[in-house]
């Protein structure tokens, strides 16, 4: 069962950078859902405010976000970020930007591909063995041997 949880951040002028990152204690199966970036009511009109990304694990920086007070308030990217630090920063702008999204931990087990063919293994020998199957094989030798016994 997925454990969630909102994600939400503030990019100002004075705060312009913020990172987001996978929980150590946390095995494995974590992401970071960005539903929507917004501009605050008190950014200066006719200022373009841009958020960017950036993610070392791909190596990714790029900008997912321009906002204009008076033209597009808001963005719905709905990008996710698997198992990866994340930065978002404010390179353009004094903001206020809001960014918010779901934290996700799903319950990812690690399955061991050996103990599945183990398992398959184990799976092929008992339908070998299984009643129907050797009652059949059984009267097919048991037919076999009446002939051979009709003939001495």
């Amino acid at each position: 069962m997925a454990e969630e949880s909102f994600y939400g951040v503030t990019l100002t002028a004075e705060s312009d950078s913020v990172t987001w990152d996978v929980d150590e204690d946390y095995a494995r199966g974590q992401k970071l859902v960005i539903k929507q970036i917004l501009l605050g009511a008190e950014a200066k009109e006719n200022e373009f405010n841009v958020v960017e990304v950036n993610t070392p694990k791909d190596s990714v920086q790029i900008p997912i976000a321009v906002l204009k007070a008076g033209e597009t308030r808001a963005v719905n990217p709905d990008v996710e970020f698997y198992e990866s630090k994340v930065t978002f920063k404010l390179i353009k702008g004094s903001g206020p930007v809001y960014i918010h999204g779901h934290n996700i931990k799903d319950d990812v087990e690690v399955v061991d591909m050996e103990e599945d063919d183990d398992e398959d293994d184990v799976a092929e020998d008992e339908e070998d063995e299984h009643p129907k199957k050797r009652a059949k094989i059984e009267n097919a030798a048991d037919g076999k041997n009446a002939k051979n016994n009709k003939k001495k």
